[in-house]
């Protein structure tokens, strides 16, 4: 959300900065001063905030747009891209739409700026939570399709759309969102959650947040997957929610992403998770002596339904407590 902060990213190793966001409401600029951060242990104890960072650490969290005109947070971040790509890297716009014609407006501007890479967020998990008119959250393939091809006609550069993780079709909104005419899917949002604080018995952080978490990298795997088999394989797919490590990344590549975003983890660990994640996943891939791009969708192209495995009658009663087998019917 600063330019120091877009600048550590990227002397930390990442490729490509979100630069998080904007839109043209008042009531979203106004949220950043309401938001609150709450760092959990995996067996959800509230942690304290300095305590060391751990990758099974949880986010709970409400948060805001970035507290300055859109447009003069646009034109700073075309001077961002230009200078990181100096560098190789990237600064891309992420734009959370409130008012779609002024979202549009939004994304011609910053492609005037020389933005490479505007991201479209239709999926913040903020949006049923905030202020009425201050984000958008689209469910709707025929409206994800609608906003897309819209975007696309005022969107120079490469455009990217990132979806929700608060739906059952994950994959065909990526679908309407590739015949929409986006670059690349980026899947998917965190979930909204709510937790009662045991010692005050009130609602922790007084509201519902948005949470992220290690346990959340299957879910987006799934979808990754899912929307391969669906979208092709040459539709790139960017994994986000769920890596807080480089094996992990190394799993949503194996599911078929081809790029991740990562943004809990560096909140709660600092910038020097991005480079211990790139470390992680280099020593991975020199183990298997291969290059990233080989392991894209390895795994999501080997996946097999439940009508497909070998029958092992009885074998379920491994898993199960002794008990259940005592009488040994089945």
């Amino acid at each position: 959300m600063t330019p120091a902060g877009i600048r550590a990213a990227i002397a930390a190793g990442a490729g490509a900065v979100i630069a998080k966001s904007t839109n043209e409401s008042d009531a979203a600029r106004e949220q950043l001063d309401g938001t609150d951060y709450a760092k959990l242990s995996h067996e959800l104890d509230i942690l304290s905030w300095d305590q060391e960072h751990q990758s099974s650490d949880h986010l709970f969290c409400r948060s805001g747009l970035a507290p300055v005109d859109p447009k003069a947070w646009l034109a700073e971040i075309g001077q961002l891209d230009r200078e990181a790509a100096t560098a190789g890297a990237y600064v891309a716009a992420s734009i959370i739409p409130a008012d779609f014609d002024q979202a549009l407006k939004l994304a011609a501007f910053a492609s005037k700026q020389g933005v490479r890479i505007t991201e479209i967020n239709i999926g913040a998990p903020h949006g049923t939570e905030a202020a009425k008119g201050a984000i958008m959250v689209e469910k709707d393939s025929d409206r994800v399709r609608s906003v897309v091809q819209r975007m696309r006609a005022v969107v120079s550069g490469a455009l990217w759309i990132k979806l929700t993780g608060n739906s059952d079709n994950i994959a065909d909104l990526g679908l309407a969102a590739k015949e929409g005419g986006a670059d690349a899917v980026v899947m998917m949002g965190r979930a909204i959650a709510f937790l009662p604080n045991l010692d005050t018995m009130e609602p922790l952080l007084g509201t519902n947040a948005g949470y992220g978490g290690n346990w959340s990298l299957p879910l987006t795997c799934r979808w990754l997957a899912a929307s391969r088999r669906l979208l092709g394989s040459e539709t790139p797919l960017i994994g986000t929610n769920g890596v807080r490590t480089g094996l992990d990344a190394a799993r949503m590549m194996l599911s078929g992403a081809s790029a991740i975003e990562m943004t809990s983890a560096i909140i709660t660990g600092g910038f020097g998770v991005i480079t211990d994640t790139i470390n992680e996943l280099e020593e991975y891939l020199s183990s298997k002596e291969c290059a990233a791009v080989d392991i894209v969708g390895v795994a999501a192209d080997k996946l097999a339904r439940y009508g497909d495995q070998k029958s092992r009658p009885g074998y379920w009663k491994k898993f199960v407590p002794p008990e259940t087998n005592s009488d040994d019917k089945y």
